[in-house]
């Protein structure tokens, strides 16, 4: 009697695609099943709604608001990085970064607790020129930095030529690594101021960033009534790494909640120094990011503090952290 014969040729191929067409979908469904849904199709979003690994493109979500505790920001397009770094009243930290890589995929950064700082207690912290912390934000500009001036009210109630003037010599602050600490200018940062602008910061009136035209601009407006002053930057990667190559980045003074004074003198109560905050801003247009709790006395803490002109120039921590740039 003849025993059972097993499939053919033809069975066993058959048999063999079944199986790998079988286990193909099992692969997608399991990746469908881990891929994060995509939120509602309208309305600003949060970072639950679009949770990190979620595809802009998939979920349409390029150009619309995306919240984490009180910062915001319009996701930007593939291969694009968006940044906000707001300086507060309080220290308190506001830093909010969405990344697109160029496949669409979504990623955060932020502060994992904004606990309120402690600026009164200025005196414990550490001499500018002894402190030497410092954070970098992952970008820098590697040409020169080309800015403009908004052709709207500006702080301290100063004419275009006298801002114009306070917003340079705070930027080149930055750019000469100003201090006086004894350390001498080894930051190869370059900026240039080009024209005024009837264009505006890309900056909404609760200090988001919401909008990339491709110019750079310093203006003044409504941000809300927790930023004295906000810096938008976005960004892109460069190839073999490193810190990402500036596109833009718009800085605007909150000019509804806070006043400003370009002349800080005793008979200030509450006003801040434009310079101050200015070079602050300048350190995020150029890649620093903020010095933390107890490092009140560097320029990069996230509050300059009213009536204080320290701030105009660095201290060691701001030093080293553009070196470590440029």
């Amino acid at each position: 009697m003849a025993g059972r014969r097993g499939p053919g040729g033809l069975g066993r191929a058959f048999t063999a695609l079944v199986l790998t067409v079988t286990a193909s979908l099992a692969v997608v469904r399991a990746g469908e099943a881990h891929r994060p849904a995509c939120p509602p199709a309208r309305g600003e979003l949060t970072v639950e709604d679009l949770p990190a690994g979620s595809s802009v493109r998939d979920c349409h979500a390029v150009g619309r608001v995306v919240t984490h505790d009180g910062a915001g920001l319009a996701v930007p397009e593939p291969g694009t990085t968006v940044s906000v770094d707001a300086l507060t009243a309080d220290g308190s930290a506001r830093d909010f970064t969405v990344a697109v890589a160029p496949d669409g995929t979504v990623s955060y950064a932020y502060e994992a607790e904004h606990a309120q700082a402690r600026p009164h207690r200025r005196d414990d912290a550490p001499a500018s020129c002894s402190d030497d912390a410092y954070s970098t934000a992952g970008r820098k500009e590697y040409g020169t930095y080309e800015w403009f001036l908004g052709d709207g009210p500006l702080p301290a109630h100063l004419s275009r030529a006298e801002a114009r003037h306070a917003f340079a010599s705070a930027v080149a602050a930055i750019t000469t690594s100003r201090n006086d600490c004894g350390y001498e200018d080894t930051v190869t940062a370059r900026a240039r101021y080009l024209s005024t602008t009837s264009r505006e910061a890309g900056i909404d009136r609760e200090a988001r960033c919401v909008h990339r035209d491709g110019l750079s601009v310093w203006d003044a407006g409504d941000i809300g009534p927790d930023a004295v002053a906000t810096t938008c930057s976005w960004s892109r990667p460069v190839p073999g790494g490193g810190p990402e190559e500036l596109l833009e980045a718009d800085v605007r003074f909150n000019i509804r909640d806070f006043a400003f004074t370009d002349r800080p003198s005793d008979a200030c109560t509450r006003a801040y120094d434009l310079r101050s905050v200015a070079t602050h801003e300048a350190g995020h247009v150029f890649g620093l990011g903020h010095a933390g709790e107890g490092h009140e006395n560097l320029t990069m803490y996230a509050s300059s503090f009213a009536c204080s002109a320290a701030a105009r120039t660095l201290g060691k921590g701001d030093v080293l952290g553009l070196r470590s740039l440029y």
